[in-house]
């Protein structure tokens, strides 16, 4: 699945223009993750509005496939609502190698009518997981359930954005150069702490170790409390964990990140 995500991911913002913040950003002086709490960030930011809808297959009576949205606009950043849009769109490719036949939600939904089976569903959701006056930090998932499936299929990405140049910050952006194994380093202690937590490798630490071994993944966002790096199901537990978010604390990634992405002191 994680492969599915990052070609996905990376097709959505090339279409856009917006893959990377390649730009000179603000000076490293000035920090851009303020010491304050989650809910005092959160006010700071873009303006969002919310856009919430179900819809079934015109038409259709009996059992008839179901296309849910739960996602968000930005009115001042008309670039930033296409790129959600189109993202959640390209999210529901299942293929690993084909582009999906469609662009948007709308375009996306018109192939679901004339695709599904009687029991598909789709559900689109995007989030604001983190906002403040320099970033906006959104969370888009999908969910899928095809017919006569044993449960549907997840996937999630995290779109960071660069409030003032108006583009999507890649972890190329973010790291200091060179530490990129650094960041690895990083990712897998959170790994370690969270399986020490986890039930399943509580009972049976060297079959769950050999089942769901490490992975790094660059689905990254920021938070208050450091960069959460989320997985889609079956990525590093069994589909019953949902999909796991390690978190990376700032002070572990002290002379990791740019100086611009630590809190300020």
């Amino acid at each position: 699945m994680h492969s599915r995500s990052a070609l996905r991911w990376t097709l959505a913002c090339m279409a856009l223009g917006v893959l990377t913040a390649c730009a000179s950003g603000p000076s490293s002086n000035i920090s851009r993750i303020p010491v304050q709490t989650a809910d005092q960030t959160s006010k700071d930011g873009l303006f969002t509005q919310t856009v919430k809808w179900k819809h079934a297959k015109p038409d259709c009576r009996g059992d008839c496939p179901t296309l849910e949205l739960d996602s968000l606009v930005f009115p001042g950043v008309p670039i930033l609502t296409e790129l959600v849009d189109h993202a959640l769109a390209m999210m529901t490719g299942i293929s690993d190698s084909d582009a999906p036949p469609y662009a948007t939600v709308a375009e996306y939904e018109d192939y679901f009518w004339k695709t599904a089976a009687p029991r598909d569903a789709t559900v689109m959701t995007a989030k604001t997981r983190y906002r403040n006056r320099s970033l906006t930090v959104i969370e888009l998932n999908t969910w899928q359930y095809l017919t006569g499936s044993a449960h549907g299929i997840s996937a999630t990405q995290f779109l960071n954005w660069d409030n003032s140049t108006s583009k999507v910050l890649s972890l190329e952006r973010v790291l200091q150069a060179g530490q990129y194994d650094g960041y690895v380093a990083a990712l897998k202690q959170a790994h370690a702490t969270w399986v020490a937590s986890h039930p399943d490798a509580q009972n049976d630490p060297a079959t769950f170790n050999r089942l769901w071994p490490f992975q790094v993944s660059e689905n990254f966002g920021f938070t208050d409390q450091g960069l959460v790096v989320k997985y889609d199901s079956y990525q590093l537990a069994p589909y019953s964990s949902g999909q796991p978010e390690l978190v990376i604390p700032y002070p572990a990634l002290q002379g990791i990140l740019r100086p611009e992405f630590m809190p300020a002191a």
